[in-house]
C-alpha cells in the first residue's frame, strides 16, 4: 500500500458541481428565518390573515447563506443559541427536461436537517459540513395538483428547512471542542435541473511518476438514474492548461454504477505544483433519449512523498510544508461566508507565502478547495471526530458516512494529499467510558476505509499518542512557549517528537495575541516557565486559571511576544532538513465556546489576522520568511504610544525579505543592517533609536537587488511614568458617513496614560444608533479588555442621536453623546 502511497494519485470527483454545468440557481434571496422549533410543518405553510394568531411567531428576512449564530456566538453575556431553527421561501419551478429531475443542492447545513415541499418532508441529513442533495421532483408534481397550488401560493412552491445544532453527545463534532457547533444553511444552497439520466459522480485519477515522464488517467462514472434507463452515449476531452486538446473519445454505453469509461496514458504531462499550480480541464458530454448532460472538472498531475523518517517531497524534489489552518468563521456571519469573503481570505494566505493548509476540523467549503487547486495551497482535510472520546454504533456509522462523502466529494482536488482521521481524540469528557483500545479499534476502521476509498493520499491525526502508529502520518502536540515551555525549546522537542514516529508533520503551534496590544518587554515572563522539559500539551494547559507556570496563563498575550515566538519558530525551521512541514494554528481568530473569559470572550486569538481580516503584526513576520516580493514592515503600526525613560534606546524591529534595510528616525538615517535570517530577532533587522519625547516617525528603506521598498510609522513617546487607573475619558476620533468610532482611554490621578492597562471595559449605547459589537474583535465587542489602556468601538448613528457609556470597575462610568 505505500508503494502506491509514494506513487501518489490524484483522484478528482466531478460531484454536484457538474450538475451546475446544467440548469442551476443558488437560492440566496427570498428566505425567511425563525430561530425557534416550530409546533409542527403546517404552522410554516398554514394561511395566514393579518393581525391573527396565525402570524405569530414573527419570521425575519434573511438571504442565504444564513447562520443562525451570525451574533450569538460572540455575545459576552450570552451562551450561543443550539436548537431548531427554521428557513423557508417559495420556488417558481419550471424544469426544461422532459422527465428530467429537480435537485435542492446542500452544500452545508447544521447539523441535522429536514427538508419539506408544502408538508411533505422530502429529505433530511446527519452532518454539518458534507454536501449532500434532495430530489424534490415527485412531491412538487404531487403539490401542484393541489388546489392550495395556485389558491394561496398562486403558483409557487413552498419549501421550508428545519435545521437543528442541538447538542447531542452521539454526534460528531463534540460540544467540547473549541469551536462553535453551528446551526442553519451556512453554505450555498443550490436549485438544479436534471435529465432523467445524469452523472452522480465521476471519478478521474490522475497519476504521474516522481520524475513527470508518464501521466495516467483513469475515468469512472456514478450515474443518477432513478427511471432505471438503459443505453447512453458519453464525450470526453482532455484539454491541457494552454487550451489545446490532449485526447478525446466517443463512446456507448450500458448504464451502471461505478463504470469503467475512459483510461490513458499522456507523455510528459505538465505538472501541478505549488508554485505553477497548471490544471487540465476534463469536458464530458453523457447523452440518450431524454436529453444531453454536459459537465467538466479540473485534473492536475502531481507525486507526493511524505519520506519515512524525512521530509516532504513534491514532484520529486522537497518542499517545506509552510502551513496554517483555517475555520470556516468570519465576523458578523460567522459560519455563512459568501464566496467573496472566502476568495479574500485565501489570497490573503497565498500573499503570506503559504503552501499548506490543514481544514480544521471538518469538511469545508467546496470553494475553498477549488481556491486551493488554483492558488497552489496543500490541504489535508478532516472529519469532525474532535475530542470527547468515542459514541455508540450511530455516532461511529455518521463518522464513516463523512468520511465516505468527504473522500468521494472532495476527489477532483489535486491540493489535497492528507485524509485527516480525527483530532485529540486522546481528550475524554463525552461518555463515563474512555476505553484506549476502542478508540484504537474505531480508529483503524477509519484508517482501513480512508485507504479503500482512496490508497493515493495519506492518512494523518494530530494528538492521539495511542494512536500514532495506526496511520500514514502522525502530528502531536507541540506548544511550545505557549501551553508548555518557551519558544526556545521547539527544535529539541520537535526533534524528540520526530524520532517516536514513522512519518511527521507538525500541525498547531503558535499562541494567543489580544490585536492591539504590545509590550515593551514582552518576553519577562518567560523567566518564570521552566525550561527543557515537553513542550506538548495536555490535558488544562489551555486553563487561564491554576497549574505550573505557562505563557498562556502568565504571559501578557501582546502582539510583540507572539511575533517573537513565531519569528524563532521559523529562524528554526529553515535549518531542520528532516521536517516535513509545519502548520501556524490558526490564520485567522475564530469563535469558540469554550473560552468565555479570554480578553475578547468567546474568541481564540491565535490567528494572524482578526477575525474580520484585520492583519495583526505577525502576518508580516510570516511573508519575512516565506515570501519573494520584496517587502518591508515596521513592527508597531497599530501602537499608537511607545513608553520608557528619556533618552532611553528602544529597539525598532522590521520585517523584510529584502536583503538590506536602512533606518530613519525624525529624518536621520541610524544606518544600515544586512538581513541574516539566524540573527533573532528579526532577522538581524533591528535597531535600538533615542526616541525624543512626544512625536517620533520611523522610516525603513529596505532593498532587494534594484528594488527597493519602503514603510514608515508614527508614533508618541511617553517618559512619565503612571499609576494605577484612576479615571477614563471617552472621545470620538472619526466619523465615516454614518459611522462614528469612540475611544476610551484609562489615565491615573495624574492624567498619564496607563499603558500597560488591562481593565475590562464594557461598552453600552442608548438612543437611535447602535453599537457595531458582537464581531470577535478587538474593535468589534462591547466587552473586552484594554491594549495599553485604550479600547475602541464603532458605532452606527442611525442618522440619529445616541448617548455610548463606558464602564470600568473601580471607576467612574462616562458617557459620550454622538
Amino acid at each position: 500500500m505505500l508503494k502506491q502511497i509514494v506513487y501518489t494519485s490524484l483522484f478528482i470527483t466531478l460531484f454536484a458541481s457538474q450538475l451546475f454545468a446544467q440548469q442551476s440557481v443558488r437560492l440566496n434571496s427570498d428566505w425567511e428565518f425563525l430561530k425557534e422549533d416550530l409546533g409542527g410543518i403546517w404552522e410554516a405553510v398554514r394561511p395566514v390573515g393579518v393581525g391573527n394568531p396565525e402570524a405569530v411567531p414573527l419570521w425575519q428576512k434573511v438571504s442565504l447563506p444564513h447562520c443562525v449564530n451570525a451574533e450569538d456566538a460572540v455575545d459576552p453575556d450570552v451562551n450561543y443559541y443550539q436548537g431548531p431553527a427554521w428557513y423557508r421561501t417559495q420556488l417558481n419551478l419550471s424544469n426544461p427536461y422532459q422527465n428530467g429531475r429537480t435537485i435542492l443542492h446542500f452544500e452545508g447545513a447544521g447539523q441535522k436537517t429536514e427538508v419539506y415541499v408544502y408538508t411533505t418532508k422530502v429529505g433530511t441529513h446527519v452532518g454539518g459540513y458534507d454536501e449532500w442533495t434532495v430530489d424534490i421532483t415527485d412531491a412538487v408534481a404531487a403539490f401542484k395538483k393541489t388546489d392550495v397550488y395556485q389558491k394561496q401560493f398562486k403558483g409557487k412552491v413552498p419549501v421550508s428547512i428545519r435545521t437543528d445544532n442541538s447538542r447531542d453527545l452521539e454526534m460528531i463534532p463534540s460540544n467540547l471542542s473549541d469551536f462553535n457547533v453551528y446551526g442553519g444553511i451556512y453554505r450555498y444552497l443550490n436549485l438544479v435541473y436534471v435529465p432523467s439520466l445524469s452523472v452522480d459522480k465521476m471519478f478521474a485519477k490522475a497519476e504521474v511518476d516522481a520524475q513527470g515522464n508518464l501521466g495516467k488517467l483513469n475515468v469512472k462514472a456514478r450515474f443518477y438514474n432513478p427511471h432505471h434507463l438503459g443505453g447512453a452515449s458519453i464525450k470526453f476531452k482532455l484539454v491541457a492548461p494552454n487550451g489545446k486538446v490532449v485526447k478525446e473519445t466517443y463512446k456507448k454505453l450500458e448504464i451502471s454504477n461505478d463504470l469503467q469509461v475512459w483510461d490513458i496514458e499522456i507523455k510528459k504531462p505538465v505538472l501541478w505544483s505549488t508554485d505553477k499550480p497548471l490544471q487540465y480541464t476534463l469536458q464530458y458530454e453523457l447523452t440518450n433519449s431524454t436529453g444531453n448532460y454536459k459537465g467538466e472538472e479540473k485534473v492536475g498531475f502531481r507525486h507526493i512523498e511524505f519520506v519515512e523518517k524525512g521530509p516532504f517531497k513534491l514532484n520529486g524534489k522537497r518542499l517545506l510544508l509552510r502551513g496554517t489552518h483555517r475555520h470556516e468563521d468570519h465576523a458578523g456571519v460567522a459560519a455563512a461566508m459568501t464566496e467573496g469573503m472566502i476568495r479574500q481570505e485565501m489570497l490573503m494566505m497565498k500573499d503570506m507565502g503559504v503552501n499548506f493548509i490543514r481544514l480544521g476540523h471538518y469538511q469545508q467549503s467546496r470553494i475553498v478547495l477549488n481556491l486551493c487547486d488554483s492558488l497552489g495551497i496543500m490541504v489535508w482535510e478532516e472529519i469532525p471526530w474532535c475530542r470527547g472520546g468515542l459514541g455508540g454504533p450511530v455516532y461511529q456509522q455518521q463518522a464513516k458516512r463523512m468520511l465516505t462523502n468527504m473522500i468521494e466529494q472532495h476527489y477532483n482536488h489535486p491540493a489535497i494529499i492528507i485524509w485527516g482521521m480525527g483530532n485529540e481524540n486522546d481528550w475524554p469528557g463525552d461518555f463515563p467510558e474512555f476505553d484506549k483500545e476502542k478508540i484504537r479499534a474505531f480508529m483503524k476502521e477509519l484508517n482501513d476505509l480512508s485507504h479503500q476509498l482512496d490508497r493515493s493520499r495519506y492518512t494523518a491525526i494530530r494528538r492521539c499518542d495511542f494512536c500514532s502508529d495506526i496511520v500514514d502520518v502522525y502530528s502531536p502536540s507541540i506548544w511550545a512557549g505557549w501551553y508548555r515551555g518557551v519558544y526556545t525549546d521547539y527544535k529539541k522537542a520537535s526533534e524528540d517528537e520526530f524520532a517516536k514516529v514513522k512519518r511527521f508533520l507538525h500541525v498547531e503551534w503558535g499562541g494567543d495575541s489580544h490585536a492591539l496590544r504590545h509590550s515593551e518587554n514582552p518576553d519577562q515572563a518567560l523567566s518564570k516557565i521552566k525550561t527543557g522539559g515537553s513542550a506538548d500539551e495536555r490535558a488544562g494547559d489551555a486553563s487561564l486559571y491554576g497549574g505550573a507556570a505557562r505563557i498562556s496563563k502568565d504571559g501578557d498575550w501582546s502582539e510583540s511576544y507572539i511575533t517573537n515566538l513565531i519569528d524563532w519558530h521559523l529562524k528554526e525551521q529553515e535549518n531542520m532538513p528532516w521536517l516535513s512541514g509545519t502548520a501556524y494554528w490558526p490564520f485567522k481568530d475564530f469563535s469558540t465556546p469554550v473560552r468565555p473569559d479570554n480578553p475578547v470572550p468567546y474568541m481564540n486569538q491565535k490567528g494572524v489576522v482578526e477575525r474580520d481580516f484585520t492583519k495583526k503584526e505577525a502576518y508580516y513576520v510570516f511573508q519575512s520568511y516565506w515570501t519573494e516580493k520584496p517587502m518591508v514592515h515596521i513592527y508597531g503600526h497599530s501602537w499608537p504610544v511607545r513608553w520608557g525613560n528619556e533618552g532611553e534606546q528602544k529597539m525598532v524591529k522590521v520585517y523584510s525579505n529584502c536583503s538590506e534595510a536602512e533606518i530613519f528616525l525624525n529624518g536621520k538615517s541610524y544606518g544600515s543592517k544586512k538581513r541574516n535570517s539566524q540573527d533573532f530577532p528579526a532577522a538581524g533587522l533591528r535597531w535600538n533609536l533615542p526616541f525624543v519625547k512626544g512625536e517620533n516617525t520611523v522610516k525603513v528603506i529596505a532593498r532587494k537587488g534594484k528594488e527597493m521598498v519602503t514603510d514608515e510609522i508614527n508614533f508618541t513617546y511617553q517618559t512619565g511614568k503612571w499609576t494605577k487607573p484612576a479615571k477614563l475619558v471617552l472621545k470620538k476620533i472619526d466619523q465615516q458617513d454614518d459611522v462614528a468610532t469612540v475611544e476610551v482611554k484609562l489615565f491615573d490621578e495624574k492624567g498619564l496614560l496607563c499603558l500597560d492597562a488591562t481593565n475590562w471595559i464594557t461598552f453600552g449605547l442608548t438612543g437611535d444608533g447602535k453599537l457595531i459589537d458582537n464581531q470577535g474583535t478587538s474593535s468589534g465587542s462591547r466587552k473586552m479588555q484594554a491594549y495599553n489602556g485604550r479600547a475602541v468601538i464603532k458605532v452606527k448613528l442611525n442618522q440619529g442621536q445616541s448617548a455610548v457609556a463606558v464602564h470600568v470597575e473601580g471607576l467612574k462610568t462616562v458617557f459620550i453623546t454622538l
